[in-house]
């Protein structure tokens, strides 16, 4: 048993994928150790391109491996190594680092690993080479009398010739033995050189952090996209079907409007689960920045399923009949998102109610329609300036009916607010519900966020 087990550790596929390491590792070294032989030619016995003598062959090797250390201070070397060991020494998950090396330490690292790696390799794909047909001939002497002439054996008697065989076979399981040993020393070295350091660590940890944004971006402008569209659905349906026999010109435009809501809804729903279906995390900040705006809030406001009464301040109201002057891109995504999620609660929770939307920008003096205000034009946002949002319904009869789980709407309103620096409350005051937002116009710098100059 513990015979079988230790051939198994020499010829499985972890061993064979680390041999075939240590053989790339020499085939690496290769093109160093060919123009380590071409300076020291002229030097040695046999003044030739590649001496045949060992020694001269060793003191290639030994010029090869100053030259292989420089070449890999690359920082582009560091990826090419790792993915090298990834694939073929069977290390376990996280162990390598990605990237490429940046740092002098690192680089430093990854020039000592593949000195080790091809070093190493050289030595043992020199043995892969000239060994197993030196244990083949061997192994043959006492069948072969030719192979005796060629390997110079003196007469010895039979029984001293049957050891030949064994001998051969011992070669062999040597070579193995030294290539497990080998490879296991690279996979173990590598897991120190080619590791992540802390700054690696931070680099992926940022990373992560990154995707897991996006993602959560991507997940809340799906939930108030869809959720807003099944709300105002349902409620139209829902209407549709109590006056079908009485008001057929208010069942046509219920449809109309069910079947508006679902196209756009659907639109949006096969992008979001394209970029993510693709990992594509990457893409959220083009989806996002695609969504729709304040622009488009008249069409929000008249497929919404329930009266609302707008009003936006006509002192920075634009050309567009609700796109706010001066509001930056960012704002004015976000802007339309909570009115659309205030909406659709609206919907949810108290029905077909009237609703009072209020947009206005706060704080510092805005520009009067046409004036101008600095040197970048009209409508630029000055420090200290908000957009605030108002809106209010009436309260329901009775509590709404809270979904098992609870909702993410408020609490991705909240979000959504708070990556621009800006507040969202919600709840009962004086007998209506009452949702109040403030966006900034400006970064904490200062500086204006997105604004077109």
């Amino acid at each position: 048993m513990r015979i079988r087990a230790a051939l198994r550790a020499l010829f499985d596929r972890r061993a064979r994928g680390r041999w075939f390491h240590l053989v790339l590792g020499g085939a690496l070294l290769m093109p160093f150790w060919i123009l380590a032989g071409v300076v020291l030619g002229p030097f040695t016995r046999s003044r030739v391109f590649v001496s045949s003598y060992l020694g001269d062959q060793l003191l290639a090797y030994a010029v090869a491996l100053p030259l292989a250390a420089a070449t890999a201070l690359v920082s582009q070397l560091r990826p090419l190594s790792v993915a090298a060991a990834r694939a073929l020494c069977s290390l376990p998950d996280g162990a390598l680092a990605d990237g490429p090396a940046r740092s002098r330490a690192t680089r430093t690292r990854a020039a000592a690993w593949f000195t080790l790696h091809t070093g190493v390799g050289a030595l043992v794909s020199g043995a892969s080479l000239a060994l197993p047909p030196f244990a083949a001939s061997t192994a043959l002497v006492p069948f072969v009398p030719p192979m005796r002439t060629w390997l110079r054996v003196p007469d010895f008697p039979f029984w001293v010739l049957a050891l030949f065989p064994v001998a051969g076979v011992a070669m062999l399981l040597a070579l193995a033995g030294v290539s497990a040993a080998a490879g296991a020393l690279l996979a173990r070295a590598a897991q120190a050189l080619l590791g992540p350091t802390p700054a690696d660590r931070l680099a992926a940890a940022e990373r992560r952090a990154n995707e897991l944004a996006e993602r959560n971006r991507l997940a809340r402008e799906l939930h108030d996209s869809v959720g807003h569209a099944l709300s105002a659905v349902t409620l139209q349906a829902g209407a549709a079907r109590r006056v079908v026999d009485r008001d057929p010109e208010f069942v046509r435009q219920a449809l109309e409007a069910i079947e508006e809501t679902a196209r756009r809804t659907v639109d949006e729903l096969d992008t979001v689960l394209g970029l993510l279906r693709d990992d594509g995390a990457a893409g959220a900040d083009e989806a996002v920045a695609d969504g729709p705006t304040l622009a488009e809030l008249d069409g929000l406001l008249a497929r919404s399923g329930v009266p609302v009464d707008s009003v936006v301040d006509s002192a920075v109201e634009g050309a567009g009949g609700s796109e706010l002057k001066g509001v930056p891109a960012p704002v004015s995504r976000a802007a339309y998102r909570i009115v659309q999620e205030g909406l659709s609660n609206a919907l949810r929770h108290a029905g077909a109610v009237p609703v009072s939307l209020r947009i206005a920008r706060r704080g510092a003096e805005v520009a009067r329609r046409g004036e101008k205000i600095g040197r970048h034009g009209e409508g630029i946002a000055r420090r200290g300036e908000e957009l605030e949002i108002t809106m209010e319904n009436p309260l329901p009869a009775r509590a709404p009916v809270v979904r098992p789980g609870g909702g993410r709407g408020v609490a991705g309103m909240v979000e959504r607010a708070a990556a621009l620096g800006g507040v969202v409350e919600a709840g009962p005051a004086d007998g209506v519900w009452r949702l109040y937002a403030k966006l900034p116009l400006n970064d904490r710098s200062g500086g204006t966020l997105g604004f077109d100059r």
